[in-house]
């Protein structure tokens, strides 16, 4: 059973720092992209960043710059280094990873359970 587990969310003032962890567990043959997501109330989940295994990165405008992802291939694990915080970064984060159990599957989609991150004063 695979398990994606997202940790370092919080509470933060803005300006501030936050670096968000997603370690994936089980019985894992590979690990193409890794990815987080948030979704804020009453918005739509929406891409924050995306690597690639190749450590290919991608960001939307609203954090480029400020949202740095990577990931640790040893220890399957993605990270998230969030700068400069803004009220409007405040939402539920979600890791996502396209994994492949065995060389005789396609990857397939998974999720972790979503970490919250507030930015207030």
């Amino acid at each position: 059973q695979v398990q994606l587990v997202e940790s370092g969310g919080g509470l933060v003032q803005p300006g501030g720092s936050l670096r968000l962890s997603c370690a994936a567990s089980g019985n894992i043959l590979r690990i193409n992209v890794m990815a987080w997501y948030r979704q804020a109330p009453g918005k739509e989940r929406e891409l924050v960043a995306r690597i690639t295994q190749r450590g290919i990165t991608d960001y939307p405008d609203s954090v480029k710059g400020r949202f740095t992802i990577s990931r640790d291939g040893a220890k399957k694990t993605a990270y998230l280094q969030m700068n400069s915080l803004k009220s409007e970064d405040t939402a539920v984060y979600y890791c996502y990873a396209e994994i492949s159990l065995d060389f005789y599957r396609p990857y397939e989609s998974y999720w972790g359970q979503g970490t919250q991150v507030t930015v207030s004063s």
